[in-house]
């Protein structure tokens, strides 16, 4: 309550005083690492979105890759069907021309050579078709770990955050050391999905 020139100060003010000049309840420093776990949690809480960003990313372009895997992978199915009915054809052809007079054999004998040829290219696309297929399955795969290491960074950064907030509140040294050391992992696992570990 003020007055003309009068101030009576209640025990909330006197609290709000100490902690804008760094101390605490008991009389201690605190500014110093009050204002230091805010600076480090807003940079951990940014790298963090930056990791969380990333994990995303990856993991679309897993999912992505692995549907273009199966694009491939059903274009296969479709020249190894197509490769089985030019079989079938030549087959036919042949008992044809096995049944057939004489002046009729080499017609069919040209309709085998043809199919021979055309089975021989249908079964090379297959081919390229099954190893496209097996190389988009293995970036998938490749993108999901990475994904799982953005995830694995960004949870343990959340983590040191928490931290962050519980050391503020309690002022125990000891849970600042482990928010520090808890981003220290954080960024390590960043790193190693950075270069794909």
């Amino acid at each position: 309550m003020s007055g003309a020139g009068f101030h009576v100060h209640g025990p909330h003010d006197h609290e709000l005083e100490h902690a804008a000049q760094g101390h605490d309840s008991a009389g201690h420093g605190g500014g110093g690492m009050i204002a230091q776990i805010a600076v480090v949690t807003a940079i951990i809480a940014t790298v963090g979105a930056l990791f969380s960003y990333m994990g995303g990313a990856t993991q679309a372009n897993a999912g992505l890759y692995k549907n273009t895997a199966a694009i491939k992978k059903t274009e296969a199915a479709n020249q190894w069907n197509f490769f089985q009915a030019k079989s079938t054809k030549q087959s036919l052809a042949e008992f044809a021309r096995d049944l057939a007079p004489d002046d009729k054999k080499a017609g069919y004998q040209s309709k085998i050579e043809r199919y021979e040829k055309e089975k021989s290219d249908i079964k090379l696309a297959a081919e390229k078709l099954e190893s496209e297929a097996t190389t988009w399955d293995k970036s998938s795969d490749e993108q999901m770990h990475q994904h799982h290491r953005w995830a694995q960074a960004t949870t343990v950064l959340q983590v040191s955050i928490a931290l962050a907030a519980i050391a503020l509140l309690t002022r125990k040294r000891w849970l600042e050391y482990g928010m520090f050391a808890l981003a220290g992992v954080g960024l390590i696992l960043g790193i190693l999905a950075l270069l794909h570990i």
